[in-house]
């Protein structure tokens, strides 16, 4: 991650969405200042509690939606990337990528419970309503760890599969099929989750190095941020097969969907966000691209209010080509809805 946003910040480019609505329909309504220490990677948003879960290289944050404000801030999580939320068993699930681990955390106290190994490098992470499993992805490791959310911290995981390749974004049909979009082959895994073994490896054709990854259940279509050519390759879930491509900006490293709209979105760190539309049965094409700020590569969503939350800071200039230093105090989250 750190290699596209690097090349973000040094390019400063676009970004890739889908909506149904009509262009210039987004725009930047305001921006949380939240402050703190560490950078940053991927953000969750919980609908029902309108919190943020941020992920802070050491620490995670957990804010107000509304106002920015502070609730809890989660030690020890060294090396997070993510946060998956388990409502049902009032459980919260980080990625701690420097430890091999995932800290569980209490939903309604915000505090932790314990911990459970993972595999090598724990990078995203999704719930799979089918299984009822927590699935983390390990980038070092090229598997993903299957965790039973119920089972006490420490126990060991239900399975470990491999993915043939460094994973990123995935996503869950809530059916028995898992999603993973695999950076270093240019593909997607596909896994079968009665079975939790994995049953296709498909080829995105046009697409490079993807990192985000969304799921139209509904009509079928998987979204790809594919940063290697800066596309969001389409792909029908049921096929493998490659639709088409759309441009996207540098840096990109999320998508998302939304099912209330129809809408796909794809967040680059060169600060913008594009929406791309179904125009036609099969045609799929850039509505719209909003401006956001410099490094708002990641995003949460959020389906019930369709807002988008942007996790950036503001920067140093990169010298000597290194790599952009992040102001200190300046971390905020940029946030984008309907007009």
């Amino acid at each position: 991650m750190r290699t596209r946003f690097l090349l973000a910040m040094s390019l400063g480019l676009c970004c890739c969405a889908a909506a149904t609505a009509s262009a210039g329909e987004y725009a930047v309504v305001k921006t949380l200042k939240i402050g703190g220490d560490g950078r940053w990677d991927y953000i969750t948003v919980d609908p029902a509690t309108k919190r943020l879960f941020i992920s802070r290289s050491s620490h995670t944050q957990v804010v107000n939606a509304d106002d920015g404000k502070l609730l809890a801030d989660l030690k020890d999580t060294n090396g997070v990337h993510g946060v998956a939320l388990v409502p049902d068993q009032n459980r919260g699930f980080t990625t701690n990528g420097r430890d091999n681990s995932t800290t569980i955390f209490d939903l309604k106290t915000l505090q932790p419970i314990g911990t459970t190994k993972t595999g090598e490098g724990p990078d995203g992470v999704l719930y799979d309503p089918f299984s009822k499993c927590v699935l983390t992805m390990n980038g070092k490791g090229h598997d993903t760890s299957v965790i039973d959310p119920a089972a006490a911290a420490g126990a060991p995981v239900k399975a470990t599969i491999g993915l043939g390749g460094k994973p990123e974004g995935s996503a869950s049909d809530g059916a028995g099929a898992v999603f993973v979009a695999v950076e270093d082959a240019s593909s997607v895994a596909v896994l079968d989750m009665k079975e939790m073994k994995l049953v296709h490896t498909w080829k995105i054709e046009g697409g490079e190095e993807p990192s985000g990854l969304a799921l139209d259940a509904e009509h079928h279509h998987l979204f790809l941020g594919c940063g290697g050519n800066n596309v969001m390759a389409i792909m029908d879930s049921q096929s493998g097969k490659t639709l088409g491509t759309v441009p996207i900006g540098k840096g990109v490293d999320y998508c998302a969907f939304d099912p209330g709209t129809g809408e796909a979105f794809a967040s680059c760190g060169d600060g913008t966000l594009t929406v791309v539309k179904e125009t036609s049965p099969g045609k799929f094409e850039v509505t719209q691209t909003v401006k956001t700020a410099q490094g708002a590569r990641t995003m949460a969503l959020d389906p019930a209010t369709h807002t988008i939350y942007l996790p950036t800071a503001e920067f140093q200039p990169a010298t000597g080509g290194g790599r952009p230093q992040m102001k200190a105090g300046t971390f905020m989250v940029v946030v984008v809805a309907p007009k």
